[in-house]
């Protein structure tokens, strides 16, 4: 049966979530940074990557698996590109690092392409794209990581649900961008039905032996969207982001047995969910392009619209009542989140009431 859900002010939220971080270790800066980067999600109704994951954040400091005072560097560059260390930072503050970086090179070169080496969970990507978009460029990025999905044909993980977002600027209308995993789904949609106590639908997860399950407490691997499309792609993210940098992610485990790790770095955090790998490391690629080198750029955003306004004034298929263009749906979730407040399930509540009880931190106002 499903859980009842409590509404909670964006603000009130985001102060809880930022007095976490600074517990935790990270900068006020960073901690702002990490804040930020789950209301977003939250707001526009992300919630498998908003405040959901604080839990587990928290776990995968504990363990140190997560950093959260990295030596994030810059360790290759050129005019167009450049390799950063983020040392196993938490993804947000690193990402946002790598794209600043990137959007600097755009305004000088016309694109920016950027590799971030050894960091760990970056949230919702589209985040980051959408930094790009807020100042006249279209923004890719795309992660790796360690094989949790399985490979159309196979029934163990061999690759990563390695996600792809990008966003570009509009003039009327509101950015247009597209956040997808290569999975059917992302593992906190998974986590989000363990909170909600709800079964996951046919065709998202097997079991850790192969098997497919509706039960989320049961998943262990992902399966890829669009069968050979997602798990192909998946694929080839590997090689031009973890392999050109060196640092491959997917080769060590396919080509020999990975090791079991210490009874210690398995046990679990108070509140953590149960999968937190005892290595959590990822690899990245963020690209900018300015779009003013390029082509006028009102002209460009006009454009933009009139495929917008094109696409939602196709004729409708049976039991549509509109067509929506990418990043819409999330957009309107933002209207009427930030007005209403956030819905939070018992699940999320209740891990979070555990956060707030071992740092002293007063919970969101409501909780």
């Amino acid at each position: 049966m499903a859980q009842s859900e409590v509404k909670v002010s964006e603000e009130s939220l985001r102060k809880f979530a930022r007095e976490v971080f600074v517990q935790v270790g990270m900068s006020p800066e960073d901690a702002d940074t990490e804040a930020d980067v789950l209301l977003w999600a939250n707001l526009r109704g992300v919630d498998s990557h908003g405040v959901l994951r604080i839990p587990w954040y928290v776990g995968n400091v504990d363990r140190g698996v997560m950093n959260p005072k990295p030596n994030i560097k810059v360790v290759k560059e050129t005019p167009a590109t450049v390799v950063v260390e983020s040392d196993h930072a938490l993804g947000p503050v690193v990402t946002v690092f790598a794209m600043n970086k990137v959007m600097e090179k755009a305004k000088k070169t016309g694109i920016g392409w950027g590799f971030i080496c050894n960091h760990t969970h970056q949230g919702a990507m589209g985040y980051y794209a959408q930094m790009a978009s807020k100042n006249d460029m279209a923004g890719i990025v795309f992660v790796c990581a360690p094989p949790n999905m399985v490979p159309f044909g196979a029934k163990a993980a061999g690759i990563s649900n390695s996600p792809i977002t990008i966003a570009v600027p509009a003039k009327k209308h509101r950015v247009m961008f597209l956040d997808m995993a290569t999975s059917v789904v992302a593992r906190g949609k998974i986590w989000l039905a363990v909170d909600k106590g709800v079964p996951i639908p046919e065709g998202w997860a097997l079991t850790k032996e192969g098997n497919p399950t509706t039960d989320p407490n049961q998943a262990a691997f992902f399966l890829p969207v669009g069968g050979p499309k997602g798990s192909g792609l998946a694929l080839m993210f590997e090689c031009i982001s973890s392999v050109i940098i060196g640092n491959p992610l997917l080769e060590p485990h396919l080509m020999e047995k990975r090791a079991e790790p210490k009874p210690e770095a398995k046990a679990e955090a108070k509140g953590s969910h149960p999968d937190a790998m005892p290595r959590h490391v990822q690899n990245s690629v963020v690209a900018a392009i300015d779009i003013g080198q390029f082509t006028d750029v009102e002209s460009y955003k006009e454009h933009i619209d009139n495929l917008i306004d094109g696409i939602k004034g196709l004729p409708k298929a049976d039991g549509f009542k509109e067509i929506l263009v990418p990043g819409e749906p999330e957009e309107r979730a933002y209207d009427d989140r930030s007005k209403n407040g956030i819905p939070l399930p018992e699940g999320t509540i209740r891990n979070l009431k555990g956060i707030a009880e071992r740092f002293g931190i007063k919970l969101p106002a409501g909780l």
